[in-house]
């Protein structure tokens, strides 16, 4: 099944502003990025199930999560999304996010604006990406979590190696936006030093020096 990612993204900022009416928590996003594959394993209650593109939101209170819609023969508005708060970076390339949540949807949601809206259950688990979004590339996406229903869901995604495309959703405030742009090309520079140091040799003890002087180029 051929994936519209316009309709998905429209999909997903639905998601967040029908979870901030729900949670009256902030959960506005500032960052989607998508990106192409397969899924090895894609696992709902126990019904197995096949899917080519995972997406990543960012919100600027700190909530996150992978989207994935599902090859559903039977419903093609079926999409899930592993979300949690304060994700972590223990590796330039590994990316850890903790849930709390899973959102759920199907076309035997309730509507809104003519869209199903999702349900959500208080879930537990965990997510890790291998690879890097600044960089535009990421290996896999890993998922297991567990609902309060006792539902398991169990997701091993493996990209394709096509560039990840990044888009912002929404910016609530212009100078805050500003500054994330800068920290992010900032980030994305001293990346692209740390790979070229490594590529180069550089002893450990020069490391610094070298990636300062990089940066400055």
């Amino acid at each position: 099944m051929r994936i519209c990612w316009r309709t998905v993204g429209i999909a997903f900022v639905l998601f967040s502003i029908a979870s901030i009416e729900l949670f009256a928590v902030e959960i506005e996003t500032d960052m989607f990025a998508s990106m192409t594959g397969k899924c090895s394993t894609l696992k709902i209650a126990e019904r197995d199930f096949a899917c080519t593109t995972v997406a990543f939101s960012h919100s600027p209170g700190g909530r996150s999560g992978f989207t994935v819609p599902l090859d559903d023969p039977d419903d093609d508005s079926h999409i899930i999304t592993f979300s949690g708060q304060n994700g972590k970076r223990s590796q330039d390339d590994v990316y850890e996010l903790t849930i709390d949540r899973m959102l759920l949807k199907s076309r035997d949601n309730p509507k809104e604006d003519g869209l199903p809206t999702p349900s959500i259950k208080r879930s537990t688990g965990m997510c890790k990406q291998i690879g890097n979004l600044v960089t535009q590339h990421v290996a896999s996406v890993s998922c297991i979590a567990s609902d309060g229903d006792g539902a398991k869901y169990q997701l091993h995604f493996e990209s394709d190696g096509s560039p990840i495309r990044v888009r912002m959703i929404r910016v609530a405030d212009p100078e805050a936006e500003e500054q994330r742009a800068k920290m992010l090309a900032a980030h994305i520079e001293q990346l692209k030093c740390r790979h070229m140091a490594d590529a180069q040799g550089i002893l450990p003890r020069d490391r610094t020096e070298y990636i300062l002087r990089c940066m400055e180029e």
